[in-house]
């Protein structure tokens, strides 16, 4: 299929609820550009359309960095508009989960071209099992949340997502549980820490390490 023909056909697959605004999914609003990736500008569409999106040397830079599976970096970009497009512009419920399903669309169409050793690959599966969670989707997005940590055992902002979703869902006790395991594959990760103290001060319990010192932050 030829490149433009998918981006059509993805733009089809989630139809918009009946009397919601409609929004064009690769439409560039300048504030969803803006949150983009760095690399985001220089990948197919995107190029033409992004000021300094035109840089050849950038474009071959990010191309040598991420090797074949560039040329689909646009799905990806495009998801990862939806997502903030369901998150900060979008005025219903409806728009808003019309949104995510197309972020969800997105993030699968390069999730089933990368290779197993793409070194974004678990960046994806955790933004597609955030968009699986918001549409109530819970266990299919833990599941790709699995799929994330399975590939990459300390990739914290899988643990941190997973834990959010049963603190959110009333069950701390799952939640501590994914907050020690992502802090057994990365210890010290202050917004692991952060959340575990969370826990900690609801229940009644101390800080789990007031001295520690952080090594990253969400």
């Amino acid at each position: 299929m030829h490149p433009r023909s998918a981006v059509i056909a993805l733009a089809l697959v989630v139809a918009p609820p009946a009397g919601a605004q409609v929004y064009d999914p690769h439409t560039y609003e300048p504030s969803l550009v803006l949150r983009l990736p760095p690399y985001c500008k220089y990948t197919m569409f995107f190029n033409a359309k992004v000021p300094g999106g035109d840089n050849r040397v950038e474009q071959e830079r990010w191309k040598n960095l991420m090797g074949p599976t560039f040329i689909h970096m646009h799905h990806y970009c495009y998801g990862l508009m939806a997502t903030n497009r369901a998150i900060y512009l979008s005025p219903t419920r409806e728009a808003r989960n019309h949104n995510f399903g197309i972020s969800i669309q997105e993030y699968d169409y390069v999730i089933q071209r990368a290779p197993e050793g793409f070194g974004l690959l678990p960046e994806m599966l955790t933004r597609k099992g955030e968009s699986l969670i918001s549409l109530d989707r819970g266990p299919e997005g833990v599941g790709e949340l699995r799929r994330a940590i399975d590939i990459q055992p300390d990739y914290w902002p899988a643990y941190a997502a997973a834990s959010d979703y049963y603190k959110e869902h009333g069950a701390p006790s799952k939640a501590r549980e994914w907050l020690e395991k992502g802090l057994a594959a990365a210890p010290d990760t202050r917004a692991l820490t952060r959340r575990l103290d969370a826990l900690n001060t609801a229940q009644g319990k101390g800080s789990r390490a007031k001295n520690q010192q952080p090594r990253a932050e969400r």
